[in-house]
């Protein structure tokens, strides 16, 4: 739950913490501190800035949440669940800012990875196949219909009046 800077100077406070440690011979203290500052590291590759950028979405900060998204140094490397969280946000993010062949491919590998739970899993598929829609490609938007029929008894009404609004809107077609 750190921000980049933020993620520095702690690891700044904890290297000097190791290096006074040395000085004094506390040797058990600047393990200590070596410990948090892997597990840092550690969490600025596998956990990066996700949580905060959750945050930034939901309270419909769209650029604050992009500009958090762009801090993760290569997304390819976060942990799985963080993985589908980030192309899922990223992909709302582009939705929000109206570029829609970006936010198809977030979405796409968003519904690739673990998510928080079936109702976000079923609505990383509904956008792909709403953006296909607007775009005029019925079979693709078809496809990703029918991939949300097996979450069909762990999501909530809404989710599946915006299914059967998508569908019928495919089937006009």
């Amino acid at each position: 739950m750190f921000t980049n800077r933020a993620r520095i100077l702690v690891i700044g406070m904890f290297v000097i913490l190791m290096v006074v440690a040395i000085k004094y011979q506390v040797y058990q203290l600047a393990a200590a501190a070596a410990m948090f500052v892997v597990v840092l590291i550690y969490g600025y590759f596998k956990q990066g800035t996700i949580v905060l950028a959750a945050k930034a979405f939901h309270n419909k900060e769209y650029d604050k949440a992009e500009e958090l998204l762009k801090q993760v140094y290569k997304p390819e490397v976060l942990s799985k669940k963080r993985r589908g969280f980030y192309e899922f946000i990223y992909g709302g993010v582009c939705l929000q800012k109206q570029d829609f062949d970006a936010a198809e491919q977030h979405y796409e590998l968003a519904a690739l990875f673990p998510l928080r739970n079936a109702n976000d899993h079923v609505a990383a598929l509904v956008h792909v196949a709403n953006i296909n829609v607007r775009k005029g490609n019925w079979d693709k938007a078809k496809a990703y219909l029918q991939l949300t029929e097996k979450y069909k008894d762990n999501i909530t009404a809404k989710m599946k009046d915006v299914i059967q609004k998508v569908r019928q809107e495919v089937q006009k077609h």
